[in-house]
């Protein structure tokens, strides 16, 4: 991509109304742009992120053995009454149609809509088990969206539905889930500092579990084992005051992001909607049920809290908008922007994913400064001082090096 094709701007400035550290950087660098109290756009920058992020999440989930469907957003208050819910969900968008005068609600979750679309499906226990999963946009109506991308209003997830014949099968399934998530989580950069967390069940089981990554800016508290490294919520620390693994009384309370969550559900929500097979003997019994979700905004605005400095974000390397940023410095001299130029031509060539900052009116200090502020992993600099050579320089390491053209793919690949 030519940067000075791009339709965004940085801004040297944080937006006042926001006072979260993700939203902060990727407004700035035009990675994403403020509508509303939690409600943003991804710019291009950040649409790029937000995609790797997905196809890390759905690699993992095919693996899984889950089909990608996509439900819809506008749900029938119908399906919310059946499960007792319309009147209950506290953050439920809800609206009456101006023509039928039917209520509707926009979906904070998909349970409501994914046990009667399966029950189209399943009829025997030859069934099962199946697995879908979507990646789709919610809306919850917060008392308080803040926090940028931690808390919105409006934000994707990754909503994963197991349906079992039995709590046996759906017990190997979630520990698979488990470790699905852990894949997930360490390729994204964050497995150092994500813990498996126990929580409570509520009315599905004994324990739920969630993912949360350490961070001081963290909207949790969980109290974390150092032995076994796993982690408990604070919800139920009071019932619970040692670790539930190991028996560890010595756990050191932290603050942290949920950035997943799963849950076996059993019947709670395949009752409601007759949700049934017929097993070997012709007799019917509940499916039962288990589901795992993933918040894609909140990954995101996740790995910037962590991942950042004084002068803008550090992207890890699987989920940057581009591998390397190249920048001309003196383009007003025709031999380095034919450098600038033949080097961005082989980098495409090569598969290496790469912005040329060639913006005539922008000096050296605004393209040094943009680079830091966007992040990119490896900044290649040509200019009069580098010769025959490109100056490389990591993002997350403070001197450059000057290299051969050979030496840099190397790096680079």
């Amino acid at each position: 991509m030519l940067q000075s094709q791009l339709f965004t701007k940085t801004k040297r400035e944080a937006p006042k109304d926001e006072e979260a550290i993700n939203a902060q950087l990727l407004i700035r660098a035009g990675f994403i742009d403020k509508t509303m109290a939690g409600v943003y756009s991804f710019l291009p920058l950040g649409w790029r992120v937000f995609k790797k992020i997905e196809n890390i999440i759905r690699k993992e989930m095919e693996e899984l053995g889950g089909q990608e469907i996509l439900m819809p957003s506008l749900h029938p208050k119908a399906n919310w009454e059946q499960t007792g819910r319309w009147g209950t969900y506290d953050s439920l968008f809800r609206f009456t149609s101006f023509y039928s005068k039917i209520d509707y609600a926009l979906g904070p979750t998909h349970e409501e809509m994914i046990s009667p679309l399966m029950g189209k499906f399943i009829f025997s226990y030859k069934d099962l088990p199946k697995y879908v999963f979507q990646i789709q946009n919610k809306f919850r109506d917060e008392k308080r969206a803040k926090s940028g991308l931690l808390r919105g209003r409006e934000f994707f997830m990754k909503d994963l539905y197991s349906f079992h014949r039995d709590e046996n099968d759906l017990d190997e399934y979630y520990e698979k889930a488990k470790k699905s998530y852990e894949k997930i989580f360490k390729t994204v950069g964050l497995d150092k500092l994500t813990y498996l967390t126990f929580a409570s069940g509520g009315s599905f089981s004994k324990y739920s579990h969630e993912f949360q990554t350490l961070t001081p800016v963290g909207e949790d508290m969980i109290f974390v084992c150092d032995k076994c490294k796993i982690a408990v919520n604070k919800e139920i620390i009071g019932e619970q005051n040692d670790c539930p693994q190991c028996g560890n009384k010595n756990l050191k309370e932290e603050k942290a992001i949920e950035v997943g969550n799963i849950f076996k559900l059993k019947t709670k929500y395949s009752t409601p909607f007759n949700l049934k097979y017929k097993d070997e003997k012709g007799e019917l019994q509940d499916v039962i049920m288990g589901c795992y979700g993933i918040g894609l905004n909140r990954l995101m605005g996740t790995i910037v809290e962590i991942y950042h400095d004084e002068k803008g974000i550090i992207w890890p390397e699987s989920v940057a908008p581009f591998k390397a940023h190249l920048i001309e410095i003196g383009n007003e001299k025709l031999e380095i922007r034919k450098k600038a130029e033949k080097l961005y031509n082989i980098l495409q060539k090569a598969g290496v994913e790469v912005i040329y900052d060639d913006r005539e009116d922008a000096t050296a200090g605004e393209k040094f400064k943009d680079a830091d502020l966007m992040g990119i992993p490896y900044r290649l600099v040509i200019s009069e001082k580098t010769n025959d050579k490109i100056e490389v320089k990591k993002r997350n390491e403070e001197k450059a090096k000057l290299v051969s053209e050979k030496e840099m793919l190397k790096i680079l690949q």
